[in-house]
């Protein structure tokens, strides 16, 4: 919410892009009463942790895998040139929009559809272990992002080759999440997208438009 309300005081049209015309201050709210009360949930069940001592391995792994995905996204932008000029926001407002961003998106894209999807089966499948249940729903739940994204890349106003690249590595990206969420903790998958942004759209964000444009 303190940055939220940072980004929105600097610049009420920061989070535009995102919320469209929706008040980002009032988003914030809900945003935060919601995921406290799905890691609440998800908490009471055991089926999660927030934050677990001695997750710095799991730190160090979130941060090395985020780098490469973030790599890889800089590698096709440079070499293939298939990203738009206006993709990120630019720095110093990125240091705020990006942290918000993402921790909506957290709770929105991954913890409320893999809450939902969790309930679900885990009442209609007694018989099927509860293991699977959980890496089928962590697969189901790292659906929901990339279609978002990447929905109007099939639109054939982009390249197919480039749609299908979308789609593959955001959900790659965000099946990685999902699982350092399961095996460590909220915490850990949260700063994997923040690694993540600070390659991608922060310190790349920033440098493409010199190199590109």
């Amino acid at each position: 919410m303190v940055l939220v309300g940072i980004g929105y005081f600097s610049n009420n049209l920061l989070f535009q892009r995102f919320l469209g015309g929706i008040n980002p201050l009032a988003v914030g709210f809900f945003i935060v009463v919601l995921g406290f009360v799905l890691l609440a949930f998800l908490l009471s069940k055991d089926w999660f942790s927030i934050y677990k001592k001695g997750s710095l391995k799991g730190l160090l792994y979130a941060s090395g895998l985020a780098a490469i995905f973030g790599s890889i996204a800089i590698l096709v932008d440079f070499t293939a040139r298939v990203y738009p000029a206006d993709i990120n926001i630019q720095f110093p407002e990125s240091l705020v929009y990006y942290p918000a961003i993402g921790f909506f998106v957290e709770i929105l894209f991954q913890v409320l559809p893999l809450t939902v999807i969790l309930v679900i089966l885990t009442s209609l499948s007694k018989k099927i272990s509860f293991n699977k249940i959980m890496w089928a729903s962590i697969f189901v739940a790292s659906l929901p992002e990339p279609v978002f994204q990447v929905t109007s890349l099939f639109s054939g106003q982009s390249l197919l080759w480039f749609a299908v690249f979308e789609l593959a590595r955001i959900f790659l990206v965000i099946l990685s999440q999902l699982t350092f969420f399961r095996r460590y903790d909220f915490v850990t998958m949260y700063w994997f997208r923040i690694v993540y942004y600070i390659f991608w759209h922060i310190l790349w964000g920033n440098l493409r438009l010199v190199l590109l444009f």
